[in-house]
């Protein structure tokens, strides 16, 4: 039986997934916040047939590491995004590490609404000192505290999105009733380090629940919608997939594309007289990384296509090989079949095929 069509994601953070990326963008530092460069950027992808765009984040302070000074929070880009976009999904990564849960849900909720169902959440931890200090918190360290911390803090979001059944609002102006107080729930949490009453502060988001993406084995994966699958070569990105347990499996892509002028091998090594394309860090796992033609690269997404449901993909320079993946590879897969592009009016959920999940609290009261 073949396998469904591939969804195509692709990181549109900062200048790409070179350190050194910035050297060769097509804009001035200046621009690298600007709304008009990340409205063209999403348009860009958008056009090119998408199913969603990722946003990277940090709770750094500006100027720690090679993370761009200054930038705007990923939440705010994607909301900026949203409402400049009609088809795209948007996926801004936000850490269960220091943020509250309560306020991560309302942001998010948020983010649905405004794009009338087309967020989903990026879930990351953040291990650093420099972080806790920003936020003023103890420092939470080792994989299993930050597993713990991942897993309370989608249950709490899960839980709030959940807390108004969807027929709560009732807005009778005749009878002065907005909201119908049985369809609030308390979420009565309580975990090792906080504990959230609730209910939500922000309506049941257009999705049920956004979507939710990790990377494999960060929390259990009867939690999440996607998986974020490792691996070096296609063999093993599919032995992850098929572990991976949730709904769905994309598979974490690296690409650096041969353009007009340059081939990416000429293109590595300019940017490498600056810094290496070293490995990923140990947050982002073992991602497959691709250097060579546009049609290599359809070669390979058609055989990863036999292992996942997804592809995301990491541009080595955004400017640059997102133009040729929106000239050359995504015509290719649609055209071919390969992967398939979402339709106008859906939400991520429905592009994705996912079902849209019941309020868990409406599910109990059923019973």
């Amino acid at each position: 039986m073949p396998h469904p069509a591939l969804r195509l994601a692709v990181e549109i953070d900062g200048d790409g997934a070179h350190p050194a990326a910035w050297r060769r963008a097509a804009h001035t530092p200046g621009e690298l916040l600007s709304p008009r460069r990340l409205a063209r950027v999403a348009a860009v992808a958008e056009n090119a047939g998408f199913t969603f765009v990722t946003l990277d984040d940090s709770l750094l302070p500006p100027g720690s590491g090679t993370d761009p000074v200054g930038r705007v929070g990923a939440v705010e880009r994607a909301a900026f995004i949203a409402a400049s976009t009609g088809v795209l999904g948007i996926a801004p990564a936000v850490a269960t590490t220091y943020a509250e849960p309560f306020h991560v849900s309302s942001q998010l909720a948020s983010l649905d609404h405004v794009s009338t169902g087309r967020a989903a959440w990026l879930v990351t931890t953040e291990e650093s000192a420099e972080a806790a200090r920003a936020w003023g918190r103890p420092r939470v360290g080792g994989a299993e505290a930050l597993a713990r911390e991942a897993h309370d803090a989608l249950r709490v979001v899960r839980d709030l999105w959940d807390s108004w059944e969807d027929d709560a609002v009732i807005r009778s102006v005749a009878t002065s009733r907005y909201l119908d107080r049985d369809r609030l729930h308390y979420i009565d949490f309580t975990g090792e380090t906080y504990a959230v009453k609730g209910p939500a502060i922000v309506p049941r988001p257009p999705q049920g629940r956004p979507v939710v993406i990790a990377r494999t084995g960060l929390v259990p994966p009867e939690l999440i919608d996607i998986a974020l699958a490792d691996g070096a070569t296609p063999a093993q990105v599919g032995e992850a997939a098929a572990a991976a347990g949730a709904p769905l499996a994309f598979a974490e892509v690296e690409v650096a594309l041969d353009t007009p002028r340059e081939s990416a091998r000429e293109r590595i090594a300019d940017l490498e007289r600056h810094a290496p394309w070293g490995p990923p860090s140990p947050d982002d796992g073992n991602r497959l990384r691709y250097t060579g033609s546009a049609s290599g690269l359809v070669a390979l997404l058609e055989e990863l296509g036999r292992h996942v449901d997804g592809v995301r993909l990491h541009p080595l320079v955004l400017d640059e090989d997102l133009a040729v993946l929106s000239r050359l590879v995504l015509p290719e897969l649609f055209v071919r079949r390969i992967a398939v592009r979402p339709l106008p009016g859906a939400t991520l959920r429905t592009a994705l095929g996912l079902p849209r999940p019941a309020s868990r609290f409406a599910e109990e009261a059923a019973r």
